[in-house]
């Protein structure tokens, strides 16, 4: 379980995150992030602790499925903040397939999304 401190919480971080972040994405599973070393991100987050939230939508499945899939990405997700740099602020969003998929064809492609999408990137 993601600790209190470690969650997004409100619809206007989650909705800043997918909107400015940078996102990654593999057949079972998009990370959106947003880090805290840009200019547009106050100060002061950029020390508080990786924050990380999830979008399970209906298309994953009836109640028990979106839920199950939920508790496996929140448990994922806990082992790999310690990983993800200060301030910064996650949003997983399941897709279709990764109701049916097995915990560890999850953990895959979250490894692989979480590193593309906090890579630093080149110069422009």
């Amino acid at each position: 379980m993601l600790s209190y401190d470690a969650r997004l919480r409100s619809r206007a971080d989650f909705s800043e995150v997918v909107r400015r972040g940078r996102r990654a994405s593999r057949p079972l599973l998009t990370v959106h992030a947003l880090l805290a070393a840009t200019d547009r991100v106050p100060a002061a987050s950029q020390t508080a602790p990786p924050r990380a939230g999830l979008v399970v939508s209906k298309a994953v499945g009836g109640s028990v499925v979106r839920h199950r899939t939920a508790r496996r990405l929140r448990h994922l997700l806990r082992e790999r903040l310690a990983s993800v740099p200060a301030g910064a602020r996650l949003v997983v969003r399941a897709a279709p397939a990764a109701g049916e998929a097995p915990s560890a064809a999850l953990a895959v492609d979250l490894d692989a999304a979480l590193t593309s999408a906090l890579r630093p990137r080149g110069p422009r």
